[in-house]
């Protein structure tokens, strides 16, 4: 059953997620595994690209800034959620700060 509408507009296509995840390289599948936020497929590619072009291939660096854009997001949103920043992505534990400065 294709719904209840009865239209002539043709329907979007949506790709499943877990093909999208399956597509993607192993590299960024086993960052996304213990990843603390849920990405999604597409949205991690496109940064995955992105950083990639920025660190010259190189996906031991690529994971090192999706640790830290994953850490500044946590930061950004966690007073909001829970009232109080993350002790554990404010400082490293050398006793400074895992965000990059602006």
């Amino acid at each position: 059953m294709r719904g209840n509408l009865a239209t002539s507009l043709r329907r979007r296509r949506r790709p499943c997620p877990i093909k999208q995840y399956d597509r993607l390289p192993p590299e960024l599948r086993r960052w996304l595994a213990q990843a603390a936020l849920p990405w999604s497929p597409a949205s991690a590619l496109r940064l995955w690209q992105k950083l990639l072009g920025e660190t010259a291939g190189n996906a031991e660096a690529v994971c090192r800034r999706l640790d830290l854009i994953e850490a500044r997001m946590l930061m950004r949103d966690a007073p909001r959620i829970w009232g109080f920043p993350p002790p554990a992505a404010a400082q490293t534990a050398g006793g400074e700060s895992a965000l990059p400065r602006r």
